[in-house]
């Protein structure tokens, strides 16, 4: 943004030929001004190369050092053209030093440029000088500002991001290893209960353990990779197994096509984090599960609602009913519990 104003150079590099000194000084007098431009462009590069503010802030001064004793050699060599190098002093200013000091160099240059251009003859028709070193300072200011907003505006992003995916990963760990949990846990008693008088069957009970562990470290790996997702047709399935080892009745839907496929993933995922819940909380004996296009329903005769606390579980379901733009509401069946989520 600041080498915008490099063609303005023109100006005072003018103003050094025209100003009647010997040819050695005009050439050096425009030599310098070259160079001014030089350490300019090389101020703004190095600003972009810089690893932190204060490192733009160290490069930034180093460079407008250079170029303020570039204006005073001007200065001595040509005498008032020197005035040009004002307005370049303020963009680069205002780039890299802290807000107040930009203003206070921008006071400063603003009134040298007009103590010049008021007792100097030969700049009484460059009056204006002052109005431009003014309006550089409030263009660059307020693309400083734009800048600023738009950096600070990226790093909020960033970091909404990553707790975005942090909410995503707790989730979805919660999801997995709470269902999966629960679903071992209850055929682990089972088998014990079993173990003396239907060894067989306590086998097999133990074998779907092993099974569970694995699908498990599976899932907990795919949620990790940010791959993790949830099929209606297999938590349908998952949760008929789930209830009966706890002993509790499952009444589920058989036609799963009436449901929006747009919803599926989400209304699994609410399936089975409701399902754990009856299966650790409600002491009920039958859960019931009704869909919709848009809908999903689980119902159990268990101890009600009363005294509810919205741990992990249900607040990462109202989480995904709220990204997906549904509504979740737990309530009194009488007896049991009925919790509606609607997308």
């Amino acid at each position: 943004m600041g080498g915008v104003w490099l063609v303005f150079l023109a100006f005072p590099i003018a103003g050094v030929v025209d100003s009647g000194e010997s040819r050695p000084r005009i050439i050096a007098g425009v030599a310098l001004y070259v160079v001014f431009a030089g350490v300019y462009i090389r101020g703004f590069r190095a600003m972009s190369r810089a690893v932190s503010r204060a490192d733009v802030v160290r490069r930034g001064v180093a460079h407008l050092v250079a170029l303020t004793l570039i204006c005073v050699m001007i200065h001595l060599l040509v005498g008032s053209a020197s005035v040009g190098g004002g307005p370049y002093l303020v963009a680069l200013a205002m780039f890299v030093l802290p807000m107040w000091a930009a203003v206070g160099v921008t006071v400063v240059v603003l009134l040298v440029t007009t103590w010049l251009t008021t007792v100097s003859s030969e700049l009484a028709d460059t009056w204006y000088l002052s109005g431009v070193v003014l309006l550089v300072a409030v263009v660059t200011a307020v693309v400083r500002t734009i800048e600023r907003r738009g950096l600070l505006h990226d790093e909020l992003a960033a970091e909404l991001t990553v707790s975005a995916e942090r909410d995503r990963l707790a989730r979805d760990v919660h999801d997995v290893i709470g269902h999966t949990l629960t679903a071992m846990s209850l055929k682990a008693d089972v088998a014990e209960r079993l173990l003396d008088t239907d060894p067989e069957r306590a086998r097999q009970e133990i074998a779907e353990v092993g099974v569970l562990s694995r699908q498990a470290l599976a899932e907990v790996r795919a949620a990790v990779g940010g791959i993790r997702s949830a099929r209606l047709d297999d938590e349908i399935a998952s949760a008929e197994r789930v209830l009966a080892s706890a002993g509790i009745a499952a009444d589920m839907p058989k036609d799963l096509s009436v449901v929006d496929p747009r919803h599926r993933v989400v209304l699994a995922w609410v399936l089975r984090e409701a399902v754990t819940n009856v299966v650790r909380h409600s002491d009920a004996s039958v859960c019931r599960v009704v869909l919709g296009p848009a809908s999903l329903t689980v119902e159990d005769d268990g101890r009600g609602p009363s005294g509810l606390r919205e741990g992990n579980g249900l607040r990462g379901v109202r989480e995904r009913v709220d990204a997906a733009g549904g509504a979740l509401r737990v309530s009194d069946a009488s007896p049991g519990t009925r919790l509606v989520v609607t997308l």
